[in-house]
């Protein structure tokens, strides 16, 4: 019996389903590879797309329904042009050899794809490097030849041993082994204050500093894959191999990665490989004159709610493409990971579009796609093979258990699942919920409501929460008080509430982590603004894509206290959370509730050494308030209410705090612990 069943015998019933899917996993990767390790067979970018050799160029391509290819661009006045037309040598392939000077760095080309009955021109499949006219829009491969970081002589087909590259840093630490995961989350277009696209180097230079700063030890990045259209986040992506050239080069990019290595920072990318962007001369949609060559055919074709089109997983062509996309990102740039965007929509036939998952057996019908979640499975399988200490995400609001268990163990091998309920709860909470009706208990169980053999990433919000359409935290909070009460001795009553709540909703999220937590770009010290990508209905402005760094960096504003506060928690958290072994493998110190009183508004939980004290209520503070704790003596290491933090300073947090002994208790080493609670705070303690 597989692991996960074992583990949870509300699974027995599907326990025939899941090792199903198992085999089916198996099977897959033998008929792929022929018993081959999948990292030495996922090399799809060594051989397709535009390469250079010991003597010249290289370019292949897969399109079996094409009739003729011809490469047509700036080498051949954008002519249809025999010297540059590509021939057939079998399986739907397509190739052409060139001497040197047939191309040149940074020349702009397309392929010309014929096939009975029309044509079209196409960016090849496989391009490393597409970008687009700033006068006509239109997108086009660019010849990249830059040689810095990889060289190919004689590449053939099945050798791979041949690709020679120059050393670069490396991260040092061992995520997920050593310590929790602190991610942050952000979009490099989006990250200036300056009214603009940001490119990677300013990032790199700019924004990583304050990552550092605050003690994040990943950052996830968003948008990376090339997309046309600005305003989808990254999401309708149109060519998988290429790094988005509207901020900056390859060269820019594996700088950023790094420097950031350098900093001891780990960086994951979204990954989209849920579905694709619909346009053909940008994209793969009708790339050889068929609709199904890439994506499924028929009904299945097109994604009813994202206007997209959706992969076929089944193809062996698909598999390797995407799986060859897996490993290009962590090889080529040095990526640590992904963050797999859709995976919902990915798994069931559904999409997940009206679908509550509220039981076991939504996971086990025929709306499960069994072809995505054996690509999923050996996804993952790939990535951990390719790099063993890589970092895996996946976005998934059905539920679906196993997701991020061992694949050996009859899962599909994802690090994390999102926690994607937490969010949901906190805007459900702050919208319907007066805050005398706040439950500390309640509170605490909705951030520790999961399955025990799965990782997760905790946030409070993440991009989604910020966009036009939505509320932040900060806003829903706050709301208009924010734009005239910000300033140091200006604030209302909506200001210090919003304030003290942020900081409590943040602090209670990111301390009953079992795997990692998670903020947006700007988030942490409540940004003021939304986020709205140009468009058309906005007159294609950029003033709502951007951050307004100079408001956390003026001590003037209560930016910079809620900057200071995230910064203090990370680095408290990541700290005193490490990880730690025992019979239940590796894991986060346990979250044991100590004390809850519905009345008071009090909750109360230790983790390790630490023990958290939430006071949620708004009007009543609390003197000698007693806890039973594990007996000794006690120390302050953060409290939401201090001055630093734009709180009131109510506490002295200079005092050691000693447990008084209770007989009752004497047998269990407990003792009471008597704070003094401010209305609508939080502190930390650590035992001494």
């Amino acid at each position: 019996m597989l692991k996960i069943v074992a583990n949870d015998p509300y699974l027995q019933p599907f326990a025939s389903a899941i090792q199903g899917r198992y085999d089916y996993a198996l099977r897959k990767e033998q008929e792929l590879t022929g018993g081959t390790p999948l990292k030495d067979w996922a090399n799809g970018y060594m051989y397709f797309g535009l390469h250079r050799t010991a003597t010249g160029w290289v370019l292949r391509e897969w399109a079996p329904n094409a009739t003729a290819i011809y490469v047509k661009g700036d080498m051949n006045g954008w002519n249809k042009d025999e010297y540059y037309r590509l021939q057939p040598i079998g399986n739907g392939v397509w190739e052409k050899e060139w001497p040197e000077d047939a191309l040149r760095h940074e020349q702009l080309y397309k392929l010309l794809v014929e096939w009975q009955g029309g044509w079209g021109e196409r960016i090849p499949s496989y391009a490393t490097r597409v970008v687009q006219d700033e006068s006509t829009k239109i997108f086009s491969a660019q010849v990249w030849d830059v040689n810095l970081e990889l060289r190919i002589k004689n590449l053939e087909k099945s050798d791979s041993s041949k690709v020679k590259r120059l050393k670069r840093p490396q991260i040092r630490w061992q995520a997920g082994k050593d310590k929790a995961l602190f991610i942050y989350e952000c979009h490099i277009g989006m990250s200036s204050e300056e009214e603009k696209v940001n490119s990677y180097d300013q990032f790199r230079r700019e924004v990583l500093p304050r990552v550092e700063k605050l003690g994040y030890n990943c950052i996830q990045i968003m948008a990376v894959q090339e997309h046309p259209y600005y305003g989808s986040f990254g999401y309708h992506v149109s060519n998988f191999f290429a790094a988005s050239s509207r901020f900056g080069t390859p060269e820019e990019l594996k700088e950023l990665i790094d420097d950031a290595h350098s900093r001891n920072i780990a960086v994951i990318m979204d990954i989209v490989h849920s579905h694709a962007v619909k346009n053909e001369r940008e994209g793969l949609g009708n790339f050889d004159g068929t609709p199904y060559q890439y994506f499924h055919a028929g009904w299945r074709r097109e994604h009813p709610a994202w206007d997209s089109l959706c992969f076929d997983y089944g193809k062996p062509e698909v598999m390797h493409f995407l799986l060859s996309n897996c490993k290009f990102w962590l090889d080529e740039y040095g990526f640590d990971g992904f963050r797999f965007d859709g995976v919902t929509s990915m798994m069931y036939l559904s999409h997940g579009l009206g679908e509550d998952f509220n039981g076991y057996d939504s996971y086990y019908t025929p709306n499960a796609d069994g072809d995505a979640i054996c690509y999923l499975t050996l996804a993952n399988k790939l990535i951990h093979e390719v790099k063993k200490n890589a970092i895996t995400i996946a976005e998934d609001m059905s539920g679906m258990p196993g997701l991020a268990c061992p694949i050996k163990d009859g899962g599909m091998g994802f690090d994390y699942r999102l926690a994607m309920g937490i969010p949901d709860f906190w805007i459900k909470y702050i919208k319907e919920q007066k805050d005398e009706d706040w439950k500390g208990g309640h509170i605490l169980y909705e951030m520790t409501n999961r399955r025990q053999d799965e990782k997760t990433i905790s946030y409070a919000e993440s991009h989604d929460q910020a966009l036009v359409g939505d509320k932040t935290i900060i806003f829903r909070l706050i709301d208009a008080d924010m734009y005239w009460h910000f300033e140091h001795g200006h604030s209302t009553y909506m200001v210090d509430r919003g304030i003290a709540l942020h900081k409590m909703i943040r602090l209670i999220t990111a301390s009953t982590i079992n795997g990692g937590y998670l903020t947006f770009m700007g988030n942490e010290f409540g940004h003021p603004e939304w986020i709205d990508f140009p468009r058309q209905g906005n007159g294609w402005s950029h003033k709502y894509a951007r951050r307004q760094w100079s408001l956390v960096d003026n001590e003037n504003y209560y930016f910079a206290d809620l900057d200071r506060f995230d910064a203090q928690m990370v680095q408290l958290l990541q700290e005193k959370l490490t990880i730690e072994k025992d019979k239940n493998g590796l894991h986060l110190p346990w979250v044991y509730n100590v004390w809850d009183n519905e009345g008071d508004q009090v909750v109360a939980y230790r983790r390790g050494n630490l023990i958290f004290v939430f006071n949620w209520n708004g009007q009543k503070s609390f003197s000698d308030y007693g806890m039973l704790v594990p007996e000794g003596k006690y120390k302050v290491v953060l409290n939401t209410d201090a001055k630093e933090f734009a709180g009131f300073g109510l506490s002295d947090d200079s005092i050691e705090h000693f447990t008084q002994p209770d007989k009752l208790y004497k047998k269990e080493h407990k003792g009471w612990l008597k704070l003094y609670l401010p209305a609508r705070s939080a502190v930390v303690l650590e035992m001494v």
